[in-house]
């Protein structure tokens, strides 16, 4: 056998790094490095950009509720009365220049309408404030802020537009007549209801202890 055979060595040997098993074996043992958001959260710290709100759906809502509005005025003349259902409810054609369930509607005073607009701007800031503290589990809560929200902003509009809310659903039974509202009104009670169903009936989620 010749020398020159004796001191060669594989190619293979020659060419390949080492491999750092140190490093492939913490690799192997931690698994894929987790987004952003994962580590966050296993923090315990909320990812940026969270929303208490279903925006779409309260959007839909505005919508919804500015073209009832626009088919009406042109349905029904002011002050005037179309049967819906009889005997239950009434498509009517009033104005609220008040707020809610027509308050502060039969007392004049110079420029109500800014005071009207300013108490509902006010009534936005708090639903957005109240927004960021709900929690994404906690749906039934944000599906009433949602409906607050959505009602809040259509009848914003016609205040800020017309200086004046059209309401047009007349409900009774017998004599007795509830305030006339609209779909915007609906959307506000209905909302609330939840928003307290969640408050008081639905359990809290504590934050388990690690």
């Amino acid at each position: 056998m010749h020398a020159d055979d004796q001191n060669a060595q594989p190619d293979d040997a020659a060419v390949s790094p080492p491999a750092d098993d140190g490093v492939a074996a913490v690799a192997e043992a931690d698994g894929p490095i987790p987004p952003a958001q994962d580590a966050l959260s296993s923090a315990g710290a909320e990812p940026a950009g969270r929303s208490g709100l279903f925006w779409r759906f309260a959007l839909a809502l505005i919508a919804i509720d500015q073209i009832t509005k626009v088919m009406v005025r042109g349905a029904v003349p002011l002050f005037e009365t179309r049967p819906l259902v009889p005997g239950f409810i009434d498509l009517v054609h009033v104005r609220n220049e008040g707020v809610a369930f027509g308050l502060l509607n039969t007392i004049d005073l110079p420029y109500k309408w800014v005071l009207t607009t300013a108490l509902a701007v006010g009534a936005l800031l708090g639903i957005a404030y109240y927004a960021n503290y709900v929690r994404r589990e906690e749906r039934l809560a944000r599906l009433g802020l949602s409906m607050i929200l959505g009602g809040a902003i259509g009848n914003l509009l016609d205040r800020a537009l017309q200086g004046y809310v059209l309401d047009f659903f007349d409900v009774y039974w017998g004599t007795w007549h509830f305030w006339a509202i609209n779909v915007a009104d609906a959307s506000i009670s209905i909302g609330a209801i939840l928003v307290f169903a969640d408050l008081l009936l639905v359990k809290p989620h504590a934050s388990r202890s690690v």
